[in-house]
């Protein structure tokens, strides 16, 4: 491990800061790459914009016409993006400590099929009586449930890694041939409806949902960042956690929670977007090593930078068709899921 070390001596103090060398390179690389990315997305459409036109009319400035494309279509599903793509990133970082399995992924252990469960029950069965507005809150609900399901059917006097997979993988088909069932009972209106959330689409972000996410998204990453140890510790191992004194199963259920709560915020907003939260943690690790404190941040940098391209594809390779950033997160994901499968084939 390369690192480097600077002093700074305040009042007579001294105060050392350790630099880990390829973990400020992956954050500055992939900060400068997301800015650069934000920057196109803003710019390029149906309407391309040159970087001032684009900068101006972001701030308001500019024909109406721009102010309204920019400010109110591009930027508030740029944004959502971004917190989408951060949240599923770390939600897969976290379950892929936890577990301490490469395959372990929000879509993987169920609680991306539960949230898709109640909110496809939500659109078929109960968006005529009640707001479409409440659909966040019963995907949320969906993922909670689903969630609580799998760490009790894997509860035998404590959860072990292994358990919680599996109850994980056969839970998320029961609850895909649920909504599968669902989808073939339901109106053609609202099997379309709900067969678009389910490939995962970002189309028609508004500032109401950032500020929806956003609170979410802020608060769940604080979290995750003070119990940045206690995930640690989960990677040691159950016996030797448990040897230097961390509160195993409480801390494992507390992590759980962190990781739906992630995973269904972000699914609730963005619709079932797969493979994220599987591939940026590999991606981070393979950057800047297994340290969750720096796995973390690279995470869901490079998480942001997955969604945010695959929508600017999106919405732009393909004009004037929308494809929901969910085609373009699964053409990439499933290939790699299934990479990691022949190049754990050994250990299975």
């Amino acid at each position: 491990m390369m690192a480097s070390r600077s002093q700074d001596r305040t009042g007579g103090r001294e105060r050392r800061v350790m630099l880990h060398r390829p973990t400020v390179k992956a954050t500055t690389g992939l900060a400068a790459a997301l800015l650069a990315l934000a920057a196109a997305y803003l710019m390029i459409g149906e309407v391309i914009y040159t970087p001032l036109m684009a900068w101006q009319a972001l701030w308001g400035s500019g024909a109406e016409e721009d102010v309204m494309i920019v400010q109110s279509l591009r930027a508030p599903r740029l944004a959502i993006a971004i917190l989408v793509g951060a949240s599923l990133a770390l939600s897969g970082a976290i379950l892929q400590a936890i577990i301490r399995n490469p395959l372990a992924a929000p879509d993987v252990v169920g609680i991306t099929g539960g949230a898709s469960f109640g909110a496809v029950l939500f659109i078929t069965a109960l968006s005529g009586a009640m707001t479409i507005r409440l659909l966040p809150v019963a995907a949320m609900i969906g993922a909670f449930c689903a969630a609580a399901l799998v760490y009790a059917l894997a509860w035998r006097r404590g959860v072990s890694s292994l358990r919680l997979v599996l109850v994980g993988i056969g839970l998320s088909s029961l609850l895909s041939a649920a909504v599968s069932f669902m989808l073939a009972f339901s109106q053609v209106y609202s099997a379309t409806s709900a067969y678009i959330w389910l490939t995962g689409t970002i189309y028609g972000s508004s500032w109401e949902h950032v500020w929806t996410l956003l609170p979410w998204t802020m608060g769940l990453c604080a979290a995750v960042y003070f119990h940045t140890r206690i995930l640690q510790a989960q990677l040691l191992g159950d016996e030797l956690a448990i040897g230097i004194g961390s509160a195993l199963q409480r801390h494992r259920l507390l992590l759980v929670l962190l990781s739906v709560g992630l995973a269904g915020s972000a699914v609730a907003i963005g619709g079932a977007i797969g493979f994220v939260g599987l591939i940026a943690p590999h991606v981070a690790r393979r950057l800047v090593g297994p340290v969750m404190g720096r796995v973390l941040p690279v995470s869901a940098l490079f998480g942001a930078i997955v969604v945010t391209a695959a929508d600017l594809l999106g919405r732009s390779l393909f004009l004037p068709l929308d494809i929901p950033v969910g085609v373009f997160t699964s053409a990439i994901g499933a290939p790699f899921f299934i990479y990691l499968l022949y190049r754990s084939r050994s250990r299975i």
